[in-house]
């Protein structure tokens, strides 16, 4: 069968790429076209994206205006592309901004639609549900909450786990010691302190500054960038003042099992760090200062912003969203989870229960197993008219 699968984002390339490698497991005559990046290219056994995620990242209002032709080109780009190719199914995953459109249109053209990663209503957003129940026919969830949250809104989810889990578990030496990591690397001698400043450039722009502040309060640790995929070490030249920052590509799993901490920008990021038990504190800073912080709040319903403590269901990990940030509390923070103190040793009490309720790997399998069971049954059967009755 063919599947054509939209990822728009590092996390998506990441998390496509597992899927990719289970719906070929799963379905012997399967073909894929993409959007996505270099690691769903390597899945898919070499075939480039028709665009790569570096090309359609956007985040926020002020991004999506500024680059509002392209993210039109894109949209008419994709449409012609999928209508071209006519897939057995349309599969999307994460990336709500562009996807969800997407669904709309596919399904309007005669397209099944496949959500993995569903897209975070139980966040903020909510009426996009209604929009969910019509066009898509099924939706994959990675969070226990979230899909008790969408089948009291009238959509039966597939529950397949959490992704992360199969890409820590298919990363290489994640629990390799620090000595050796930092050999392999050309670091130094001093315990390791990751930086994770997101794979947006916004991110980049507004967060990795206030993270090199530190570095002169603290030169018995050596800080190290974890390199995003879609950037290369000019980009990140400009935030680093002249100092010679060791940046690391490509081995984000394997710094933080071998760093003392990370500060870490909100997103999957935390829980992947959470899962490698590094103690960590979140911040997230964008365009707008307060003003955005409280548009933010007035949009988002959940009291997190940290997969982390949204997991839990309560504070475990500290977050310095916007106006709750200022550098002396990141200094304060920073010094709780990497010194020998009992906020370390709790949070990382908390770590070991989080991984129980995340749960172990196979996600990406499980996914790829119910994705091919469903077309068998349909490409036998009439067309499904979506997920759920639209009841709203």
């Amino acid at each position: 069968m063919k599947y054509y699968l939209i990822a728009g984002e590092a996390s998506g390339d990441l998390h496509g790429s597992n899927l990719i490698k289970g719906l070929r497991e799963a379905d012997a005559e399967a073909s894929f076209r993409f959007w996505g990046g270099d690691l769903m290219a390597e899945a898919a056994g070499g075939t480039e994206p028709v665009r790569h995620y570096r090309d359609t990242a956007v985040m926020g209002v002020f991004d999506v205006l500024t680059h509002l032709p392209r993210i039109v080109s894109n949209f008419a780009a994709c449409h012609a592309d999928i209508r071209r190719w006519n897939p057995d199914v349309v599969v999307l995953i994460d990336y709500p901004g562009f996807n969800l459109p997407i669904a709309k249109w596919a399904k309007r053209h005669g397209f099944r639609v496949f959500y993995y990663i569903s897209p975070k209503v139980w966040a903020s957003k909510e009426y996009r549900v209604r929009s969910m129940r019509r066009y898509i026919d099924k939706l994959f969830t990675i969070f226990p909450f979230e899909t008790e949250w969408l089948m009291k809104r009238g959509i039966e989810p597939f529950y397949c786990g959490n992704p992360v889990m199969d890409a820590i578990a298919a990363a290489s030496n994640p629990d390799d010691r620090p000595e050796l990591f930092a050999a392999r690397h050309g670091l130094n001698e001093k315990p390791k302190i990751a930086l994770l400043a997101g794979s947006r450039r916004s991110e980049i722009k507004y967060v990795l500054p206030e993270m090199m502040r530190m570095i002169p309060h603290y030169p018995h640790y050596e800080f190290v960038i974890a390199g995003a995929p879609s950037f290369t070490e000019a980009d990140y030249e400009p935030y680093l003042q002249g100092r010679k920052i060791p940046i690391v590509f490509g081995r984000t799993y394997e710094l933080l099992a071998a760093s003392r901490a990370a500060i870490v920008t909100s997103g999957t990021a935390t829980l992947e760090t959470a899962l490698l038990g590094c103690p960590q504190v979140v911040v997230y800073l964008m365009w707008g200062g307060g003003f955005s912080h409280w548009v933010a709040r007035k949009l988002i319903k959940v009291p997190y912003i940290s997969l982390v403590n949204l997991i839990l269901g309560r504070q475990c990990v500290c977050e310095l969203f916007q106006k709750d940030y200022t550098f002396e509390r990141l200094r304060h923070e920073f010094e709780l989870v990497a010194g020998t103190t009992r906020e370390r040793t709790v949070m990382l009490e908390q770590y070991e229960q989080l991984k129980k309720l995340v749960g172990g790997p196979g996600c990406s399998r499980r996914a790829a197993d119910e994705m091919v069971r469903l077309l068998r049954l349909w490409n036998g059967g009439p067309h499904p008219a979506g997920n759920q009755t639209d009841k709203a």
